[in-house]
């Protein structure tokens, strides 16, 4: 089973707030698994995320 991250986690490992891992999950920019009402972000969802912020940056 892969790791799975809270928005919070999210926000200290990309050096964000809190409020933005919110927003781009509302978004869909980050993918993410409601439950009840709480968010997580798998580790490879996160991952994700990142290799295409990559490829936006690069272009």
């Amino acid at each position: 089973m892969q790791e799975m991250f809270t928005p919070e986690e999210v926000a200290e490992k990309l050096k964000i707030s809190r409020r933005t891992v919110y927003l781009w999950l509302r978004e869909g920019r980050i993918k993410g698994i409601k439950v009840g009402d709480l968010w997580r972000i798998p580790e490879s969802a996160l991952q994700e995320f990142l290799e295409e912020g990559n490829k936006t940056a690069n272009q």
